[in-house]
């Protein structure tokens, strides 16, 4: 009989970036705590994380984050606030968010790549398969992206990573994967083995028109490779070269997940992300629908 691979109970959220693209709203606040309608970005993916049955949350932070860390305490003069004005309701929410899951922080103090970040949370996670969100990838829906990586991992003991069909034309965007069928009949097509993972191929040089979309499943053996991975460009250390020695070491599937995502981390993203989002809303998604449709376009 072969051991039953490890309950997946983490997961690592880097916050570390400077979120040059957003300037200047981001000159004095976190990109991750931008809000996209009602709710900051990081909580978005913390909310996944709570629906995917992680118990544990690592965020890996730098210098100007402590809006994160604030978000996400307990805050019991605004309750207390709140209850006072008789809105209950609200005193409610705000208890909640800071105890939705355990929270632990860790500093990355250099940006020296999401690759880095992760591997600065080593020791928080230990020897224990997690999960990686980006903060700015919003991945709404009842079946959470993350979730479904690790039914993967839990079926197969091997790390898995998010990936999604993109209009070749853009492959110069994203990470892009180089795939051979699975031959898994749980998954069918969604499933597949990594051979090789390339970072913004042109459309002809492209192995496919799968990116890699901001959720990964990770044994622990990752950060061994990520401590041989050698600094590229700027010094920095790619997690996209972490999981090439990953794939072929131990492997790595790439699923294509049931669901939409939402990429948050640059201006037109967000703001498809807010409406659509806002467009949801039960609150007042209708009468926003009324006045997109009023608007002389």
């Amino acid at each position: 009989m072969t051991d039953k691979p490890q309950r997946v109970r983490k997961a690592v959220l880097p916050a570390a970036g400077l979120g040059t693209r957003f300037l200047p709203a981001t000159k004095a606040q976190p990109k991750e705590m931008l809000p996209v309608v009602d709710k900051p970005l990081i909580q978005y993916v913390v909310e996944e994380c709570v629906a995917s049955g992680i118990e544990n949350i690592i965020i890996v932070t730098g210098r100007g984050k402590n809006a994160i860390e604030d978000h996400f305490d307990s805050s019991p003069e605004l309750e207390s606030f709140l209850e006072s004005k008789g809105k209950s309701d609200l005193a409610e929410l705000v208890h909640n968010i800071g105890n939705m899951v355990h929270f632990s922080y860790t500093r990355q103090k250099e940006p020296l790549g999401l690759g880095h970040a992760v591997l600065v949370a080593r020791e928080l996670v230990g020897n224990e398969p997690f999960a990686v969100l980006l903060g700015d990838v919003i991945i709404p829906g009842s079946r959470p992206a993350t979730q479904q990586l690790v039914e993967v991992f839990e079926a197969t003991g091997k790390g898995a990573i998010t990936v999604e069909e993109i209009p070749r034309e853009k492959t110069g965007l994203y990470g892009i994967v180089d795939v051979e069928p699975a031959g898994d009949s749980r998954w069918g097509k969604r499933l597949m083995k990594i051979r090789d993972l390339v970072e913004k191929p042109s459309p002809s040089e492209a192995p496919s028109n799968l990116a890699v979309t901001g959720r990964y499943l990770l044994p622990p053996e990752v950060f061994d490779c990520l401590e041989r991975t050698q600094p590229g460009r700027g010094g920095e250390i790619q997690l996209t070269d972490g999981l090439r020695l990953l794939a072929k070491e131990t492997g790595l599937y790439a699923h294509v997940f049931d669901g939409k995502s939402y990429d948050a981390g640059d201006k037109l993203g967000f703001l498809k992300a807010t409406v659509e989002i806002g467009l949801e809303n039960q609150e007042f998604g209708g009468d926003f629908r009324e006045y997109l449709r009023s608007l002389k376009l």
